[in-house]
């Protein structure tokens, strides 16, 4: 059974940091994408960074130069690394696995549960 808890979310001010993990569980060989993809109350679902096997990223722009995605094979966990967090950054965070680097929420298989991050102005 394929797993995916994610851990790391809080309430900060702007200008702050946060590093969001996902631990993944019943995948092997890490020969997929992972992704996040976060939602503000009322909004879409939105992808914010993935990265794929072969350790290749992409970014929403509105997160460029200010997050970044990295995966641990070998524990198998997925990293968002998060500076000058904005207010507009606010919402619920979610891992998700078995997608394509377009980030795109329909083609992805595995989905955890989130975790909130809430930035303060």
């Amino acid at each position: 059974q394929v797993q995916l808890v994610e851990s790391g979310g809080d309430s900060v001010q702007a200008g702050g940091s946060l590093r969001l993990s996902c631990a993944v569980s019943g995948l092997s060989d890490g020969a997929y994408c992972m992704a996040w993809f976060r939602q503000a109350p009322g909004k879409e679902r939105e992808g914010v960074a993935a990265i794929d096997s072969d350790g290749s990223t992409n970014y929403a722009d509105s997160v460029k130069g200010r997050f970044t995605i990295s995966r641990d094979s070998a524990e198998n966990t997925l990293y968002l690394r998060m500076n000058s967090l904005k207010p507009e950054d606010t919402g619920m965070y979610y891992c998700a696995a078995d997608g394509t680097p377009k980030m795109v929420a329909a083609d992805f298989g595995y989905w955890g549960q989130g975790t909130q991050v809430t930035v303060s102005s």
